[in-house]
């Protein structure tokens, strides 16, 4: 999460049961919790053959969901109904939702659904300047499902968000992109061979990606997610920096500060956890990270 849910920066349980996550929210970087609602309150598809499973599926009728949440001040623009898909091929160290792993683990749900959620809080996204995001896992691993959700929020008027780690770029269509407003694009690591640690993929299909963006007009958040002896390095910090100061699209770039608060997960799932010793990242480390990103000329939160 991705976002990111998605790739932010831990995850939690709520006390009261219900799944959260914090994220350092961009102006005071004070981890807040999230509060993801599940699927409550959207009906699951309705029973079908598996034949006719399959064929929803591929029609884009059909999705795999983690869960979706209502949330002011990240995601995008103002307030934001955010939909987690689930499935995701990357496999970071610091993930903080590893139960949107596996696209079978979520709940089908039908796209017509999805849609009537969002035409609810029409008079929200118009009083807030919000709208849709759809995070993950990985919202490309369902393009022709993702696709269908994007056009019928397009159709309504409103305001959409994807947010990816890019490594599944060559699934978009251009068709797909010319429905999104928002790119939140997360690149983890400016060098191969830590992305490959930090994830085990490789890097250059996201930065490709971020390069067909730009080309095409689409603007972007970059986020990154800072680990101490993982991602901070400054040579890995300034190699992301100096493909960013590239891309004219780029509105922002968002340091994520890692923590633990998502370890348990790990533990839930009998997942080995590898950076149970790892703290978060001091002040210090935060603002040098920041710094590198503002000597290329780039707008940090």
């Amino acid at each position: 999460m991705t976002a990111t849910l998605g790739e932010h920066a831990a995850g939690v349980v709520a006390p009261d049961g219900i799944n959260g996550f914090y994220e350092p929210v961009p102006e005071d970087n004070v981890p807040r919790l999230r509060r993801a609602a599940g699927t409550a309150g959207i009906d699951v598809a309705a029973e079908m053959t598996h034949a006719e499973h399959v064929a929803a599926v591929r029609a884009g009728e059909i999705g795999s969901m983690h869960s979706w949440e209502l949330v002011t001040a990240v995601d995008g623009p103002g307030t934001r109904l955010t939909v987690f898909l689930a499935g995701c091929p990357l496999r970071c160290l610091y993930c903080h939702n590893p139960d949107t792993l596996k696209m079978k683990d979520g709940e089908p749900v039908a796209v017509d659904t999805l849609l009537a959620r969002v035409r609810r809080y029409l008079p929200v996204f118009r009083a807030t300047g919000g709208g849709l995001t759809v995070s993950g896992g990985e919202p490309l691993m369902q393009p022709a499902f993702l696709g269908r959700l994007l056009r019928g929020a397009k159709e309504m008027g409103v305001h959409t968000t994807i947010d990816t780690s890019g490594l599944l770029g060559t699934h978009a269509s251009d068709a797909l992109l010319d429905d999104v407003d928002l790119v939140l694009l997360d690149i983890k690591s400016g060098l191969p061979g830590t992305y490959r640690r930090a994830t085990g993929r490789d890097l250059a299909p996201t930065l490709d990606f971020s390069r067909r963006l730009a080309e095409r007009g689409n603007a972007m958040w970059i986020r990154f997610v800072l680990v101490p002896g993982l991602t901070d390095a400054p040579e890995n910090v300034a190699a992301v920096a100096d493909h960013v100061a590239t891309l004219p699209t780029v509105q922002r770039v968002e340091v994520l500060p890692f923590h633990q608060m998502g370890r348990d997960k790990w533990d839930r799932l009998g997942m080995a956890y590898e950076l149970d010793g790892t703290p978060a990242p001091d002040t210090a480390l935060v603002e040098r990270v920041r710094e590198q990103f503002r000597e290329r000329g780039l707008t940090v939160y």
